[in-house]
């Protein structure tokens, strides 16, 4: 998935929630609306539709089938069933009677369409039932219904007997047009639930819009401060809630911008006074090593109670004047002034002569092929190395191995060099600090022989080459640590054709 598809995503997602959100509260409500509108309507057709053909035969069963012999012949049965069926309530009959006792005969108006078999026997039970006479209960025999399936159709089935011995009669009425009605209208209800929804997903894209337009601009706002534009503002219409979020970025980025602005005047300042502080005391500075060069050639001749002073101001003129160079050109990293003057550089010499001309040749072990060549900023390579093999034999110990490798192929091919020393090794705290300016490994030696100041001098100067140094430590095949190792690596670059 690319980049883009997953920012849209990201943006749309509450878009996505409000809409989501809206359509399911509109779904809910719809459906419900809609489930009561038809439970209702179906409750109210069908009683309808049922109390009407319950009334029509119980008033038939009265008016025909009550006048009927005791012992009525097939023929009448059948006659008379079709009587009752004739009405406008639109149901089938079926009369049960006896020619002898025990000796049931029936007469059905449609022996087709409606037989004894198309009653159900709880039904049939229940008709048959003789319930007891009381004052309120002042008839023997009930009239009882039930709703049954005969396929995909629907029926109403009722029966009821004629007290004193007379038939027992049944009716089957279809509610095959009841049913197509409410499938009318249940069709009528989902498409209103669908409009509904949609019209609720329109609402939703309507609300989010006007809700997501204000958060987007706050977004890019955002995005615009933190990309260092502190001078954008957000346009405040309104008194509503995103009108104060709007006022409060704007707040925001105001005193932002006044902090930044007062940190940065600061910053300049005391970069201003490094450097300031710095080339003037190179003027002295040039005075006192003169001075302290005559003195050193003197040495030998001094007073044996001269001679220590002297030694140390010799030492700790040397330090400060190392303190201020790196000082100027720790100011020139920060002020962006630093610059490369690229060369194609023979990695094996450029080592072998920052050995030698530090005399050590004989404390460190070279392991580099001659014609391995780099375009470098040469001098900028010397800071380097000089500094990393400077503070392996400082913290670490002879003898210290440098190596030369490369890595990669064509435009991504890195330069890696390795310098190992097998001393104890840097502490795993004091890891991730190595490159700090002036870090201190023990509070309890704030001053060393050294400013504080190369490991972060070189790391700045593989900065600018696009480079990088890590710092890590070695062990032994037993798994103890055995030495510090510093890898630097740099793009080799296009070296030029001869």
């Amino acid at each position: 998935m690319s980049k883009g598809i997953i920012t849209a995503l990201r943006f749309t997602s509450l878009r996505l929630r409000l809409v989501v959100v809206f359509a399911l509260v509109a779904l809910t409500a719809a459906v419900s609306a809609s489930g009561i509108a038809y439970w209702l309507n179906r409750e109210a057709v069908l009683k309808r539709t049922q109390d009407a053909a319950l009334n029509d035969f119980r008033q038939e069963m009265q008016n025909r089938a009550a006048t009927l012999p005791l012992r009525p012949t097939q023929e009448e049965l059948r006659r008379t069933a079709e009587q009752m069926a004739g009405g406008s309530a639109g149901y089938s009959v079926l009369l049960i009677g006896e020619r002898a006792a025990g000796k049931p005969i029936v007469g059905a108006s449609d022996p087709d369409s409606f037989t004894l078999a198309d009653v159900p026997r709880s039904l049939r039970t229940a008709v048959s039932t003789e319930r007891p006479v009381t004052d309120a209960n002042p008839y023997r025999y009930h009239l009882v219904w039930q709703r049954t399936q005969r396929g995909s159709t629907p029926y109403l089935v009722g029966g009821t007997k004629i007290d004193g011995g007379g038939p027992t009669g049944y009716m089957f009425k279809s509610l095959a047009a009841e049913k197509a009605d409410l499938n009318s209208l249940s069709w009528s209800l989902g498409i209103a639930t669908g409009l509904a929804v949609i019209g609720s997903v329109l609402l939703a894209q309507v609300a989010a819009t006007t809700v997501l337009r204000p958060v987007h601009r706050l977004g890019e706002a955002a995005r615009q401060l933190g990309e260092g534009k502190l001078d954008t503002r957000l346009r405040v219409s309104g008194a509503d809630e995103l009108a104060d979020l709007s006022r409060t970025f704007n707040s925001a980025a105001e005193s932002l911008q006044k902090k930044v602005a007062d940190m940065s005047a600061r910053e300049e300042a005391s970069r201003r006074f490094v450097a300031d502080m710095s080339h003037e005391l190179r003027t002295p500075l040039t005075a006192l090593t003169a001075v302290t060069e005559v003195l050193e050639d003197e040495q030998d001749g001094l007073d044996p109670m001269i001679a220590p002073a002297v030694a140390l101001v010799v030492s700790e003129t040397r330090r400060l004047n190392d303190l201020v160079e790196n000082l100027m050109e720790v100011t020139r990293f920060d002020a962006g002034t630093a610059r490369l003057v690229l060369d194609d550089v023979d990695i094996a010499d450029q080592i072998t002569a920052c050995i030698d001309a530090r005399a050590w040749l004989d404390a460190v072990d070279l392991d580099a092929e001659r014609g391995i060549v780099a375009r470098l900023d040469p001098r900028r390579l010397d800071v380097i190395l000089a500094n990393l093999i400077g503070n392996a034999l400082k913290h670490g110990g002879s003898p210290v191995r440098v190596s030369v490798r490369t890595e990669g192929t064509g435009a991504e091919e890195e330069l890696v060099i390795s310098v190992r020393d097998h001393g104890p090794g840097i502490p795993v705290e004091v890891l991730p600090h190595v490159f700090d300016r002036f870090y201190k490994a023990s509070a309890s030696r704030p001053r060393s022989d050294g400013s504080g100041l190369g490991l972060s001098i070189a790391m700045e100067n593989a900065l600018i080459h696009g480079g990088s140094i890590t710092a890590a430590n070695s062990t032994d095949a037993e798994g103890r640590v055995d030495g510090a190792v510093f890898v630097l690596r740099l793009p080799r670059g296009e070296v030029e054709e001869s």
